[in-house]
């Protein structure tokens, strides 16, 4: 049992996250650390997958980069929301041959069997496709009360099969999903390994990627990879990364990151809250008059603490990063704030508008 302080926990964190002033050099590196990079089209300032890697690589990151490794390397592939190692492939072949495990999803898949057949078989002859080239012949429809999606089935059809690791995204036109047979997008010379095998490598590679987490968190799933670890004011179990531990007594040095409110980093909330003393709430889907911190305020990371919020936006019509306020959670000296105002000039020179700072 280890025993850890927050200090280390915290510590521990940041590196695994790859937010210390140790920058990785490049798209595949950040990804095969991280595990996946999520994608989503709320830009405010950037999509979530260019910010969360600018925020790790930094100044030389250019998003070519990430489009270059998943269509023409295929060293990332995307599944499920998010660009994921292709290193990661074979460990998750077990969970696709186990989907769907939801009796919902499995009767909506047994009912349209023939219309799974349909998409897949025309893929094979006619592929690449966008969904809306293909036919939707389905029987039987999935709810779409929930308002994310519309009445066309074959976007649902693509996303199922695509669990089941039948057919896969093989690029994008702009954020439009382009889709083709997996045996023509993924590489064919993948290691196989047993599914017990697999379901524990994969429990690894997400410790790997959180450094930290508790045993048994449903945001975390790791399980027992790793070594059992106390932290220090925490009742939970923990489960830590055996080579996290080799830095553990190192410190961090210090940087400003500025993180999307979709980064994979935030994505435990619980463990924030446990381990940062930070507790992050999205206002995006708030009514206007109840947001405090912004629409999509970034949180601010300083070393291996949250010391703020940014509230930001890309104003397209003026041609400007527009800065509405720097939110403090704790009170901030003034190099402190000098530190987050280079930060906000490096981000705003990434995208290639200046920055208005509202006074």
């Amino acid at each position: 049992m280890h025993e850890l302080t927050r200090d280390q926990a915290r510590r521990i964190i940041v590196r695994a996250q790859l937010l210390d002033a140790d920058r990785p050099g490049d798209v595949v590196e950040v990804a095969e650390q991280l595990g996946y990079l999520k994608i989503d089209p709320t830009a405010v300032i950037a999509p979530c997958e260019h910010t969360t890697l600018w925020s790790r690589i930094g100044w030389s990151y250019e998003t070519g980069q990430l489009k270059k490794a998943v269509e023409d390397d295929r060293l990332l592939f995307e599944l499920d929301g998010a660009y994921r190692p292709t290193s990661l492939l074979p460990l998750m072949r077990a969970g696709m041959r186990r989907w769907p495990q939801h009796a919902g999803w499995r009767q909506w898949m047994q009912a349209n069997e023939a219309f799974a057949k349909e998409v897949v078989a025309r893929l094979r002859a006619e592929g690449p496709l966008r969904a809306e080239q293909i036919p939707d012949t389905a029987a039987v429809m999935l709810d779409t009360s929930d308002g994310w999606y519309g009445p066309n089935q074959v976007p649902r059809m693509l996303e199922a099969l695509s669990r089941q690791g039948v057919v896969a995204v093989t690029a994008r036109e702009g954020r439009v999903r382009v889709w083709d047979v997996a045996e023509r997008v993924f590489p064919q010379d993948l290691p196989a390994y047993p599914d017990d095998e697999a379901d524990r490598m994969l429990r690894e590679r997400r410790l790997q990627a959180a450094g930290l987490a508790k045993q048994n968190s449903p945001w975390t799933r790791v399980g027992d990879a790793g070594e059992a670890a106390r932290v220090e004011g925490s009742t939970w179990k923990w489960r830590v990364d055996p080579q996290a531990l080799e830095r553990v007594d190192d410190e961090v040095d210090g940087r400003v990151a500025l993180l999307n409110p979709y980064d994979g980093m935030l994505a435990d909330r619980p463990r924030l809250k446990e381990v940062f003393e930070f507790e992050f709430v999205l206002e995006q889907f708030k009514p206007k008059a109840q947001r405090v911190y912004g629409y999509f305020a970034h949180p601010i990371l300083m070393g291996d603490r949250f010391v703020g919020l940014l509230d930001a936006a890309v104003d397209k019509k003026e041609g400007m990063l527009r800065v509405d306020a720097i939110h403090e959670l704790i009170p901030l000296e003034p190099e402190e704030m000098e530190m987050i105002r280079a930060e906000i000039a490096e981000l705003a020179q990434w995208l290639g508008v200046p920055v208005a700072e509202q006074r």
